[in-house]
C-alpha cells in the first residue's frame, strides 16, 4: 500500500538555533493542522516545472461568509502556480477553513515542504 509523506512539524521556539524537517513531497502528503500555535508551511519548488498544490482536509464542507454567502470548501485549496526556484509561505490559520480532518495535500510532487511552529 502506498503511504502517504507526512510533513513533520519544526517548532521554533528554541533560544539555540533550530534544524528546519524538510519533507521531499510525493504527491499524496499529509500533515496536522494545530490552531493552537501559529503554523506557516514553506514550499520550495526546485523541480524544474510549474506546480500547482492543493491542500484538501476530508472535514471541509461550506462555510458562511459574511457578504459573500455559502462557500464550497470541499474542492480544497489551491496554491497560485510556483515556478520552477520559487519558494512560498503559506500561514495556515489563514485558509483554516480548508484544514478540517484528515489533511491531504496533492500536486505537490518534487516540492521540498516544510512546516514551522512559532
Amino acid at each position: 500500500a502506498h503511504r502517504m509523506a507526512t510533513i513533520a512539524a519544526t517548532s521554533l521556539n528554541s533560544i539555540a538555533p533550530v534544524t528546519v524537517t524538510e519533507t521531499t513531497l510525493d504527491g499524496t502528503d499529509t500533515f496536522t493542522y494545530n490552531p493552537n500555535v501559529k503554523q506557516y508551511l514553506i514550499l520550495r519548488n526546485d523541480t524544474a516545472g510549474a506546480l500547482t498544490p492543493n491542500i484538501d482536509g476530508d472535514g471541509a464542507t461550506t462555510r458562511y461568509v459574511e457578504g459573500v454567502g455559502n462557500v464550497d470548501l470541499t474542492g480544497g485549496y489551491d496554491f497560485a502556480s510556483i515556478a520552477d526556484g520559487e519558494t512560498v509561505v503559506l500561514d495556515l490559520a489563514d485558509i483554516k477553513g480548508y484544514l478540517a480532518g484528515t489533511i491531504s495535500m496533492t500536486g505537490g510532487t518534487g516540492i521540498v515542504a516544510s512546516l514551522l511552529e512559532v
